[in-house]
């Protein structure tokens, strides 16, 4: 099953971090955040990508077009005819990607639309670059074929940087510390 993955967002929370790179190629370890949410796909059995790309798409076009270069040892050969030699596999070498340019300003249902000539039969799964779980892929997809649902969701209740106040008309109901 494909997994199309938005990685166009101007990833504006991160500011720091996205001025020089996408939210999706943010480093995690030595590798991308996106390269994680792959990983994760890939260990349940989906390995075809469709990456919808946006904001700075060329930074994500420029790390797989070099992948293969930049993981691996190599031998060079120069000369009149030249010759590359890898001497690193990769889990990765059976993944394949589509680097799609959606557009610097479409918004999320505009670059799914896009992606839907590359999407091989009706059911893909969907996530976005910054979409790290370690939910279980496969039992969020059979709960989601089983109800006959529209596509499942996982999601958190994000934790507050700043505490609540519950309020009843104008009045103060509590006072929630921020977690």
């Amino acid at each position: 099953m494909q997994v199309v993955i938005l990685c166009g967002g101007l990833g504006t929370r991160l500011r720091e971090e996205t001025e020089f790179r996408p939210k999706p190629m943010v480093p995690i370890g030595d590798r991308p955040i996106l390269w994680h949410i792959m990983k994760i796909y890939a260990h349940y059995g989906h390995k075809e990508f469709i990456l919808c790309l946006g904001y700075k798409g060329e930074v994500i076009k420029e790390y797989f077009r070099n992948y293969h270069w930049n993981t691996s040892d190599v031998t060079l050969r120069l000369g009149r005819t030249p010759k590359i030699t890898y001497h690193t596999e990769h889990d990765e070498e059976d993944w394949t990607v589509t680097l799609l340019d959606t557009g610097l300003e479409t918004q999320t249902g505009g670059r799914l639309q896009r992606a839907l000539p590359c999407i091989n039969g009706g059911t893909f799964l969907f996530t976005y670059g910054d979409g790290l779980t370690d939910s279980d892929i496969d039992k969020s997809s059979n709960v989601h074929q089983e109800h006959g649902s529209f596509g499942p969701v996982t999601a958190i209740s994000p934790i507050g940087r700043v505490g609540e106040l519950p309020m009843d008309r104008h009045t103060i109901t509590a006072f929630h510390e921020k977690r």
